[in-house]
């Protein structure tokens, strides 16, 4: 028992011993792990609590774009955008409110939010299709330069057709008919690559149809 008792009290020493030598830097890294694991739950939980109160704004925001009501829906996309403004819902947001402001004939307004959705959406494609709806409202006001400026970025593949065709259309309206025809093409291009990996669509087809129609509009070789 003796033996066991010294054996017991050098193995204890030893403890000792690394303790003083390395215990500062164990409780230090354990007040970091627990810190860090607190600070992860409390993110986590700010996020979610983030993304519940501006859904429940957005909510407010398609209230008032179903009752068609612009003031209401332009105030509370804005409410969304300074409270919320990296959460999804304020994207959504200002592409529903852009869609209202222009269908209620407030252009600048319409401009506004879908310069603000394609500089500052978190997801990649919304920010594709804010710049497309953003291009074909600066191409009925003719604003023709800004909108090739919207449309300057090679977009992700779901907008590639409709990228080239209002870049044909812009083209077309500015009196630039070859580059105009080039665009067309190479919407029908891209078309008919879609086409072919996923085999017979007659959505797609006819779509087809109409970018060769403007293609052909512009005479010459088509």
């Amino acid at each position: 028992m003796a033996v066991y008792d010294l054996e017991e009290q050098e193995q204890l020493d030893e403890i000792k011993t690394w303790w003083k030598r390395y215990g500062a830097q164990v409780t230090a890294a354990v007040v970091i792990l627990a810190v860090g694991a607190v600070g992860w739950q409390g993110w986590n939980w700010w996020q979610r609590d983030q993304a519940l109160q501006a859904a429940t704004v957005y909510a407010a925001v398609e209230r008032a774009a179903s009752e068609h009501d612009a003031k209401k829906v332009r105030e509370a996309t804005g409410d969304l955008i300074d409270k919320f403004p990296r959460t999804a819902y304020s994207a959504m947001a200002a592409m529903v409110s852009a869609k209202i402001q222009a269908e209620s004939g407030d252009l600048k307004g319409a401009k506004l939010q879908l310069g603000w959705a394609a500089d500052n959406a978190q997801d990649s494609a919304m920010r594709d299709l804010a710049r497309l709806r953003l291009a074909a409202v600066l191409l009925d006001e003719k604003t023709y330069d800004e909108a090739l400026k919207q449309l300057a970025n090679e977009p992700s593949p779901s907008f590639a057709v409709r990228y080239a065709e209002v870049r044909g259309d812009v083209f077309s309206a500015q009196g630039k008919l070859e580059e105009a025809r080039t665009a067309y093409q190479a919407a029908l291009a891209k078309i008919d690559e879609a086409q072919k990996a996923a085999g017979n669509d007659q959505r797609r087809g006819q779509y087809r149809d109409l970018i060769q129609v403007k293609l052909e509009s512009l005479g010459g070789k088509s």
